[in-house]
């Protein structure tokens, strides 16, 4: 533990365990003395996505301590979910030595292959126990895995089998402890920080290539890079528009600021009814991965193949449209790489490129005029309304967690650019509600006060993430919008033989009162039924500086029926021939 100290760890999530004892043990004298953050959680699953919250804030591996048996098979989803969206995180098992395996002894299971397949690496230490291990073994063990979660950020795996007796009396573990703490962490330099600079090496072979100096766009997809690399990949994006003057699609997860030049804001909604390009030679920059947009997808498959995709050390393939050349040491070394002449770059012609940029920016002008007004705040709550004015009723420097499905969606369309005027998260790495609240718990334990927005089937499915409310540290507001189940799936062309067949087979609304169940928990509560009531509720939830939640209630039926109509007139307030009757209004 003092090992993993010493090398930058800040943060251990700690679930109970008999065998795991000796390193509760000593994650308590960590903290005790100061040496670390440490929170307990009852259930691993929630434990562990919890903990995958925090690692994703700070950009460090967060540890992860559970027992044997099928405590860590619940770690798995977490473990997914870090691998595709490349968050590191360190999972310790305790484990059962080899004399118990494989022989009906009690909670004993093969789960050194429960992790496996998600993670970056797996380490295991003497299959007799622990006590097996020299100093040296030990420290290469803690070496090797801190280098593994962070060079490619992701879950590592360490499963230590620990031999009976598991647990040393007080002046034992104090002993130990102490020796330990001199000998390590009296002359503890500053925490190792990894950076791309090894990892990412000076190379220009297979480089794609782009030319700034003819028209094109940037894609900006969810930020996969590592958190002390995020200003410099902006200020690497902000000198490629300079140079280029290409307009920039950025999703609300991509880390991108609000004053990047070039947004546009409404790219979703635009996109569905075309966007004025050259015939020839338009160029495509696609930065990390596909943003969640169907619509951006079909205009893609229209511009075809040449487009080139940056992934930030990311060497999976990225493209599901398979239509890009994919280079993976990162867009700065990319940028480096191009070698551009700027001085020369400023002689030559762009005003094409710069034409380009004017009329989609007019554009997006016309598509935000018009949700301002078909999408007004007031009256009852929508889910395209609410998150095309969420964005500007919170403060902008309430950092916002966004749940996979409905939410990350409707942003994505109805947002516009107000969502960049702060950090958003989400985990869209494998796509799922799993952990959404543990998820949000943990970022607020991270970064201070934070909304998450999440729909009602996902905070049943993470109730357990309640239990990680510590109210001095994780001040979380919760916006939870209940439609009655999965709404998502009303937004899909599903045919069934009856409503009552597509409520039991996809929408499955439940009779959990959430209100109820988060007072059960302690959490202070309220529920919002229109647009007049919502800004005092904000008001009032970031008044607590605890976990709160809002409950927003809304028709799913309806709101699929206000998506469809926003599209119909939008298709009429773009064209050429209704502009003129449009402004004169």
């Amino acid at each position: 533990m003092v090992g993993f100290k010493s090398k930058g760890l800040q943060n251990i999530v700690l679930c109970p365990g008999s065998r795991s004892g000796p390193l509760a043990l000593a994650a308590g004298s960590l903290a005790k003395n100061d040496k670390i953050t440490l929170s307990t959680c009852i259930d691993e699953r929630s434990a562990a996505f919890f903990a995958l919250g925090i690692s994703t804030v700070t950009g460090k591996a967060t540890l992860v301590i559970t027992t044997s048996g099928s405590a860590v098979a619940n770690l798995l989803p977490a473990a997914i979910e870090a691998d595709r969206s490349a968050h590191p995180i360190l999972f310790l098992t305790a484990d059962r030595p080899n004399r118990l395996k494989n022989c009906g002894s009690n909670q004993t299971v093969n789960q050194e292959e429960f992790l496996r397949p998600a993670c970056r690496s797996f380490e295991h230490g003497p299959g007799e126990g622990i006590h097996l291990l020299t100093e040296k073994s030990l420290e290469g063990l803690i070496n090797n895995c801190w280098d593994k979660a962070h060079t490619f950020p992701g879950p590592v795996h360490l499963n230590l089998p620990f031999e009976e007796p598991l647990h040393a009396s007080l002046s034992e573990q104090n002993e130990a402890f102490h020796i330990y703490l001199s000998e390590h962490l009296e002359l503890e330099q500053e925490p190792t920080i990894l950076s791309n600079s090894n990892y990412f090496k000076n190379e220009q072979e297979n480089i794609p290539l782009l030319d700034p100096t003819l028209p094109g766009v940037v894609v900006v997809g969810p930020w996969r890079g590592k958190s002390q690399n995020l200003i410099l990949y902006q200020q690497a994006l902000r000198k490629w528009q300079s140079i280029s003057n290409w307009p920039v699609f950025a999703d609300p997860l991509s880390g991108i600021c609000l004053d990047q030049p070039g947004l546009i804001g409404n790219w979703d909604l635009l996109l569905s009814f075309g966007l004025s390009i050259p015939e020839k030679g338009f160029q495509v920059l696609r930065l990390g991965p596909m943003p969640s947009s169907r619509s951006l997808e079909d205009w893609l498959k229209t511009l075809g193949k040449g487009q080139v995709l940056i992934t930030e050390g990311d060497s999976r393939n990225l493209d599901p449209l398979g239509l890009s050349s994919q280079w993976s040491k990162g867009f700065l070394v990319w940028l480096d790489n191009l070698r551009l002449d700027e001085s020369f770059l400023g002689e030559i012609d762009k005003s094409e490129s710069k034409e380009l940029l004017n009329s989609w920016i007019k554009e997006d002008k016309k598509v935000q005029l018009l949700l301002d007004k078909y999408l007004p705040l007031q009256g009852s709550i929508n889910e395209p309304a609410l998150a095309h004015w969420l964005p500007r009723l919170l403060p902008s420097d309430l950092p916002i967690m966004l749940a996979a499905s409905s939410p990350i969606r409707d942003w994505v369309s109805y947002a516009g650019k107000d969502c960049l005027s702060r950090r958003c998260f989400g985990f869209r790495g494998a796509s799922g509600i799993d952990g959404t609240l543990s998820l949000g718990m943990g970022i607020s334990l991270a970064v201070g006060p934070t909304i998450l927005i999440t729909g009602d089937l996902a905070l049943l499915h993470d109730t357990n993430g309640w239990l990680l409310a510590h109210f001095e540290t994780t001040p979380l507001i919760v916006l939870v919008i209940d439609n009655g189940g999965g709404g998502i799936f009303k937004q899909l062309n599903l045919e069934t033989e009856s409503h009552e067949t597509f409520q039991k087979l996809f929408s499955m609304p439940q009779s959990v009162d959430s209100l109820s169940l988060a007072a059960s928990h302690g959490i202070p509560y309220r529920q919002v039924s229109c647009f007049e009531d919502l800004q005092a509720s904000i008001d009032w939830s970031l008044s607590k500086a605890a976990p709160v939640l809002i409950r927003v209630c809304t028709n799913p039926l309806l709101d699929a029926d206000t998506r469809t109509d926003i599209r119909m007139l939008l298709s009429k307030y773009l064209d050429a021939s209704h502009q003129k009757e449009i402004c004169d209004e």
